[in-house]
């Protein structure tokens, strides 16, 4: 059983490809910087809990809360359900699958058969579009290799994946009753809210804050993980390849203010453009910097990273700034 005429979404980043791709089923075609940008989704987080076995270094909103953006600004519906029940959260996929629907989901990516990097990461999404007796047939990003497959009883277990991010058996469909609104019309309220949101960030380790925090935490991290190698070798290759589109999503959001600034003419966002081209660049900088590190030991490339990280900090503090005159222009 798979939904019929149903084609991939290519994209970088797992949530915007799950969710791109059941946009363009029902015909609405937008590129993923600017799937990104309408789902309001630049950010930053550094988190440590003592179940994780080294810091996570995230570039983008809280899961799932990009594709509720997606769908408010364009004027869609969204349906999410959870369960901690299997029988019903197989319920959830199959039933709209049969009647011709794609559905996306939340799960553990450790238990992919296609992963090859075996990671536990309770946030990831996929597309799901078909399903015989053995396999479930998802489109996952283009890095891991699109249209995929994965034994049904792995995805039962990457569905219901328990830790930091997991949720119980999450899926959820996308449906259009009225007049779907044009990107041109909602991008500057897209950019106005997540500028909003990021300069005024709800704890000290989100956003330019969160920033500013890392750079003082990297040397006691240097100093106190068992694993400098893995560790930061790790973060970096999270940073730039595992799904962010390179420079912990500030590329795609350069992008998405340059798509946004020729759709309004907007002078404000093609500055502000401008700003994360530069900014995107030393975040690569950093991730660099930060393999380097586990690479030699070298505490220098880690006083080297945390010294960008402050200039990060005020820089992208002040680009969102200038993205609030968006409302004026």
């Amino acid at each position: 059983m798979k939904v019929p005429s149903f084609k991939q979404f290519v994209g970088q980043h797992c949530e915007t490809t799950a969710t791109g791709s059941l946009l363009q089923h029902l015909g609405i075609r937008l590129s993923e910087p600017m799937l990104f940008g309408l789902g309001e989704g630049l950010g930053f987080i550094y988190w440590k809990m003592k179940s994780m076995e080294f810091p996570f270094i995230g570039g983008r909103i809280k899961t799932h809360q990009i594709t509720r953006n997606i769908c408010r600004n364009l004027n869609l519906n969204l349906a999410v359900r959870e369960s901690s029940s299997l029988r019903k959260a197989w319920e959830h996929v199959s039933g709209p699958i049969t009647d011709g629907n794609p559905v996306g989901l939340k799960l553990d990516c450790y238990h992919l058969d296609y992963f090859t990097a075996k990671i536990h990461f309770a946030g990831h999404y996929v597309a799901m579009y078909g399903f015989d007796e053995e396999f479930a047939y998802l489109v996952d990003t283009e890095q891991q290799g699109g249209m995929v497959k994965t034994r049904l009883e792995n995805l039962a277990l990457a569905r219901s994946e328990k830790g930091p991010m997991a949720s119980r058996n999450l899926s959820f469909t996308i449906s259009a009753d009225g007049e779907t609104a044009k990107p041109r019309d909602v991008v500057a309220r897209a950019v106005l809210n997540n500028a909003r949101d990021y300069l005024s960030p709800a704890i000290s380790n989100m956003t330019y804050k969160g920033i500013l925090k890392t750079s003082k935490e990297l040397r006691k991290w240097f100093e106190t993980t068992p694993d400098r190698k893995r560790d930061f070798q790790t973060t970096a290759m999270l940073m730039e390849k595992a799904g962010t589109g390179g420079s912990l999503f500030r590329n795609l959001f350069r992008d998405f203010l340059i798509e946004a600034s020729d759709l309004t003419s907007n002078k404000v966002l093609e500055n502000a453009s401008k700003q994360f081209e530069s900014i995107a660049k030393k975040w690569k900088s950093v991730a660099e910097l930060l393999h380097e590190a586990g690479e030699t030991g070298d505490v220098r490339h880690i006083e080297s990273a945390s010294s960008i990280l402050v200039d990060l900090s005020e820089s992208e503090r002040a680009a969102m700034r200038l993205i609030m005159d968006v409302a004026a222009a």
